[in-house]
């Protein structure tokens, strides 16, 4: 049901994940909202991964609901989900054509520009540095143009100077409107980058805030700081 309070792009109902007798994920609720970034963190193990992929629809949950449908979620997996041997150009058509997008040149050319490649799009992927290949990823993600857009680590394996010019984009796609859900382990990201942070903790949802109630709620300091007295201080209860 694509039922969305004002300005929400996304909502998330009572999620979760068993494998087995093992819960991954326990009972996630939350809400995304247009033009957010909204980071979720959490240790190793936490889930991350597993939430991301459900709200994708590449796994399917064992309770809960999600309020978008597959074709309506822009997804970015930690590994680039391209062919090597083709061009950004031939990638980004293949892949508009993949999901039945409408206008398949307009898509394709909205990408280069958005995301910055104009000038790579006869390059081979492989062929690109990490920066330009998690571009192109992104650029995948946003062929059908969706209200949201879920990436995954998207920084992982990019040097600081590549991992700026992926934020910049990022942040671009939400003063478009798009709404942004990423994951990362690189929790000073999240406090220079996201409006909201969820902190996940063995497959629950231990926190649903701003990155200055999360410092509060840690008993203040730098950021990662609190972030990890938190996560001790949950742990002990």
């Amino acid at each position: 049901m694509n039922v969305h309070t004002a300005g929400e792009v996304l909502r998330v109902e009572g999620l979760g994940k068993r494998y087995g007798s093992r819960e991954a994920l326990h009972e996630v609720s939350f809400a995304a909202h247009a033009g957010e970034l909204l980071a979720v963190v959490g240790p190793n193990g936490a889930g991350k991964t597993t939430l991301l992929s459900m709200l994708a629809g590449v796994q399917a949950p064992s309770s809960g609901t999600v309020s978008r449908g597959v074709s309506e979620v822009g997804w970015v997996p930690q590994q680039p989900a391209v062919y090597s041997k083709l061009s950004v150009i031939e990638n980004l058509r293949l892949f508009a054509r993949l999901e039945k997008v409408a206008d398949t040149e307009a898509a394709v050319a909205r990408m280069l520009e958005q995301t910055g490649l104009i000038d790579r799009a006869e390059e081979r992927i492989d062929r690109l540095s990490g920066g330009n290949q998690q571009r192109v990823n992104v650029a995948l993600g946003l062929l059908a143009d969706p209200p949201v857009i879920l990436l995954d680590e998207p920084s992982t394996a990019l040097d600081p100077a590549q991992r700026e010019r992926l934020w910049l984009l990022v942040s671009e796609l939400a003063a478009r409107g798009t709404g942004i859900v990423f994951s990362t382990h690189i929790v000073a990201e999240a406090e220079r980058y996201a409006a909201r942070v969820l902190v996940l903790d063995n497959g629950r949802l231990l926190f649903d805030g701003t990155p200055g109630e999360l410092v509060r709620e840690g008993g203040g300091g730098d950021f990662e700081q609190a972030f990890v007295s938190f996560l001790a201080k949950r742990g002990e209860r």
